[in-house]
C-alpha cells in the first residue's frame, strides 16, 4: 500500500465525530510503537516530521522507515510535514514523497500568510499532495517553534472563511489554547470552545487541527521527576476536552510531547534500576512499548478512531 493523503481520512473523521491522530517521528522505536498501536486498533494514522526531525534522522531514512511500517501494518498512512516554514522546505518534501505539508505563515501578517500559503497550496495541489494552513499562534516551544505568551494569538473567526477560499488550503490549523511543549498552563486548562463553534459555523464541514495537544501525562512527569529530571508544574491538555474536541470540526488531533515524555520516562527508569546495562536494545525495547501503550489509550479514549482504517 501507498502513503496516503488525508483527504479521505478527514472526510470520514468529519463524518463519524472522531480525530486522526497525528504523531510526531523521530526513529525506528518511535515509529515502531505507533504504528503497532494502530494496527492492533486499525486506526487511521498521520505520521509527521518536523524539521527538526528531519535534520537529525535524515529524510530518507525516516521515508524508509515508514515504508518498513506500511509493510508491516498494511495501514493507510499519510507523511506529513509538521511546521513547515517556507515554501523551500515544503518543496522539499513534496518532492521527497510526502503525502500532505503544513505551511505555517502564521507569523506573518494576514495578507503575507495567505500569499506564501498559496504559493504552496498550488505546488502541491499540481503533486497531488494536500496543505494544512494555521491561522492564529500558539505559545510555547518544540524544535523550530518559539512562541512567547505575549506573541501568541487566538484565531480570529473572522478571517477563517476568507483564508480558506483564498487560499485553497485543505485543512486549518487554528489557535484555541493549546500549546507547544511540556509547560502548556500556568493555571487551569481552558480551552476556548467558543472559537471552534464559531469557525465550524463560518466553514462548515471543514477539518481543522489543532497543534500543542499533548495531555503531559502526570505518570511520565512523576518517573523523570523521581530518576534524576526536573520537570516542574508541567501540565497539559486534559483528555476530554480533547474527546470534545474530537467530536466536533476537529479531524487532526497533534502529539509529540507526550512521546518524548514517554519515551524519556522509560528510559530513565530503566537505566536508574539497572545501571549496569548499556545494551540500547535493552533500554530501548520497554520505552517502544510505553510509546506503543500511550498511543492506543490515545485512539480509543481521545480520539475515537480505532477501527476506523
Amino acid at each position: 500500500m501507498p502513503f496516503v493523503t488525508s483527504t479521505e481520512m478527514f472526510k470520514k473523521a468529519n463524518e463519524g465525530g472522531y480525530a486522526i491522530g497525528a504523531f510526531n517521528v523521530n526513529n525506528m522505536e518511535i515509529i515502531q510503537g505507533i504504528t503497532e498501536a494502530a494496527k492492533e486498533e486499525n486506526a487511521p494514522l498521520i505520521l509527521q516530521v518536523s524539521a527538526g526531525a528531519r535534520k537529525y534522522a535524515n529524510h530518507t531514512y525516516l521515508m524508509k522507515l515508514i515504508e518498513a511500517a506500511i509493510i508491516e501494518t498494511a495501514l493507510p498512512i499519510c507523511v506529513h510535514l509538521d511546521h513547515g516554514d517556507t515554501f523551500e522546505l515544503c518543496k522539499s518534501c513534496i518532492d521527497g514523497g510526502f503525502t500532505s505539508v503544513m505551511i505555517d505563515g502564521s507569523h506573518y501578517s494576514f495578507e503575507e500568510n495567505i500569499k506564501l500559503t498559496k504559493q504552496v497550496v498550488d505546488y502541491a495541489h499540481d503533486k497531488g499532495v494536500v496543505v494544512e494552513g494555521e491561522l492564529g499562534r500558539l505559545a510555547g516551544i518544540e524544535d523550530e517553534v518559539n512562541v512567547s505568551n505575549k506573541d501568541s494569538a487566538f484565531t480570529d473567526p473572522d478571517q477563517v472563511e476568507e483564508f480558506v477560499k483564498r487560499t485553497g488550503v485543505d485543512s486549518l490549523a487554528i489557535a484555541i489554547g493549546t500549546s507547544h511543549g511540556a509547560f502548556k498552563f500556568k493555571g487551569e486548562p481552558n480551552l476556548r470552545f467558543d472559537i471552534l463553534e464559531e469557525v465550524q459555523k463560518r466553514i462548515p464541514g471543514y477539518p481543522i487541527v489543532l497543534h500543542g495537544a499533548s495531555s503531559v501525562i502526570p505518570e511520565f512527569v512523576d518517573m523523570i521527576n523521581t530518576h534524576g529530571g526536573n520537570i516542574p508544574g508541567a501540565k497539559g491538555v486534559p483528555e476530554d476536552m480533547l474527546r470534545k474536541a474530537a467530536s466536533m470540526s476537529v479531524c487532526k488531533i497533534n502529539i509529540d510531547s507526550d512521546l518524548r515524555l514517554a519515551m524519556t520516562a522509560t528510559i530513565r527508569k530503566y537505566l536508574a534500576e539497572n545501571p549496569s546495562h548499556f545494551d540500547p536494545r535493552q533500554y530501548l525495547s520497554p520505552a517502544r512499548a510505553a510509546i506503543k501503550q500511550l498511543v492506543k489509550n490515545k485512539i480509543v479514549n481521545v480520539l475515537g478512531c480505532s477501527g476506523k482504517a
